[in-house]
């Protein structure tokens, strides 16, 4: 196993390209964190699609409702799914929406995260404030700037699989 700073808050995920490594900040957005760790050790994000992904602004993924290779992936409803678990409070913090940051996806409606999440390509201040921000990319960004473009993508990239690295 690699020499993780905290094993039981980094994600590592599996894209085509490698390994995307993710440090989550539980002291920030703990209710987040806990989400994603519980989704991933449940195997939820396993195959899930990149359903909506935006040249220079962010790729999003994880909903485990239409977009896993169970559901038979449908354009028209990806994205607006998420997983049987209750939506999420906000957790608001001062981190800002910077190049490889974890945000939680939502609705309109600031305390309805629950699932989805997205990989901020560059730094995107004007979200800053607006959306739960909770993880980092610490290393495989590489791998996020190559995912398949598009709203949805033709043929969109998923992640093979999500783990928490304490469990590897």
């Amino acid at each position: 196993m690699a020499d993780y700073k905290d094993p039981e808050n980094t994600i590592l995920m599996e894209l085509t390209g490698g390994t995307v490594v993710i440090e989550l900040m539980p002291d920030v957005a703990p209710a987040h964190c806990e989400r994603m760790k519980e989704l991933a050790r449940a195997g939820k994000y396993d195959n899930v699609a990149f359903h909506r992904v935006i040249d220079g602004f962010m790729a999003q993924t994880g909903d485990v409702q239409f977009c896993n290779m169970e559901s038979d992936y449908n354009p028209g409803r990806a994205g607006t799914g998420g997983s049987d678990l209750p939506d999420l409070p906000a957790e608001f913090g001062r981190i800002p929406h910077a190049r490889g940051s974890l945000g939680a996806a939502r609705s309109a409606n600031p305390n309805s995260a629950n699932s989805q999440f997205f990989i901020n390509f560059k730094d995107n201040d004007f979200l800053n404030g607006q959306y739960t921000v909770y993880g980092q990319v610490a290393s495989g960004m590489e791998h996020v700037d190559a995912i398949a473009k598009g709203e949805p993508p033709m043929n969109p990239d998923r992640m093979i699989s999500v783990k928490v690295a304490a469990d590897v």
